[in-house]
């Protein structure tokens, strides 16, 4: 039961949790677990706490990895999706829908949102459940008391970078003919994406992709040997938060891109699900701009002026 709290931590390793009085229940509640470990882990935090009573209260740390894992991945992915639903019912947003013509029936969200559920129970829902073991096989802390917001956010950063040339070269790949038309052309069938699209693709598409999310932080960690999952839960978090809105066809003038310029966006995604080709990228835009993938008038016209600049050279 105490292995999830760390040896230096932990104030009663020798003393079992029983025989609570207290209001919350017995131990064999997770709320009597909740009081056993408060009692004795004063100096754990609130979220703390609770971390370490849900996995005590499992006695399956498997289990209570997998529950906790799905859980959060389901309630952040329809969670997010749901406000850009509302606003696509909403008139007034749809001056800020990069293809205003193109707006989202109810029919074709409810279609994709089955897509996507089949989706996660069958494709996700495995992976998920063989997460745990193989992650604690290279080291990945489950347990309390959470690393430092610090080192939380350096990792994270880490994350985004790494999981962002992943997914531009896998991403480009798979706009290679037959990956295309056997992979990817699955996730482009709406050419004016909507939120919860953002997971509508094959399979294989989604397992491939997916490697840049959770199977790169896992090779940090068996590199390191320093991850916890609440980092990774974060990150995943944020990474969600990033391809939905990405797909939720919107670009407001708050909008993150708008303010940090290598950041991509809807604006920047939107382009490649009209055109079907270029900005390959997921969170920044340097690697289209590097590679001159980069997608919309915009860059056809900076090509165009390049090309122009240089017939200008060769004649001078």
């Amino acid at each position: 039961m105490y292995g999830l709290i760390d040896d230096d931590s932990v104030q009663h390793a020798d003393r079992p949790l029983r025989n609570s009085t207290s209001f919350y229940g017995t131990p064999d509640t997770y709320w009597g677990q909740f009081d056993e470990i408060s009692k004795y882990n004063v100096h754990l935090n609130l979220f703390e706490r609770l971390w370490a009573a849900w996995y005590a209260f499992m006695q399956n740390d498997v289990l209570a990895t997998g529950i906790m894992s799905f859980t959060m991945h389901e309630l952040v992915y329809f969670g997010r999706s749901l406000p850009w639903m509302i606003i696509d019912r909403i008139p007034y947003f749809n001056k800020y829908k990069l293809q205003n013509q193109k707006i989202p029936t109810t029919q074709e969200q409810w279609e994709c949102a089955r897509l996507v559920l089949l989706s996660h129970f069958t494709v996700e829902l495995p992976q998920i459940w063989l997460f745990h073991p193989m992650t604690q096989y290279f080291g990945l802390s489950t347990g309390v008391p959470f690393p430092s917001i610090g080192t939380m956010a350096f990792q994270i950063a880490i994350f985004f970078i790494m999981e962002d040339a992943w997914h531009y070269w896998f991403h480009r790949a798979l706009h290679w003919g037959p990956l295309y038309k056997n992979i990817h052309k699955l996730h482009h069938q709406y050419s004016a994406p909507f939120g919860l699209a953002a997971e509508y693709a094959s399979p294989i598409e989604v397992m491939l992709l997916g490697v840049g999310s959770v199977g790169l932080p896992i090779l940090w960690c068996a590199l390191t040997g320093n991850l916890h999952i609440l980092t990774m839960y974060v990150f995943i978090t944020l990474r969600l938060f990033q391809a939905i809105d990405a797909h939720s066809g919107y670009d407001f003038p708050w909008s993150l891109h708008h303010f940090l310029p290598f950041w991509a966006g809807a604006e920047h995604h939107d382009v490649h699900h009209e055109r079907f080709i270029g900005n390959y990228s997921s969170s920044f835009r340097w690697w289209d701009y590097l590679l001159d993938t980069e997608s919309g008038p915009e860059a056809a016209k900076k090509r165009r002026e390049r090309k122009l600049a240089k017939e200008a050279k060769k004649v001078q």
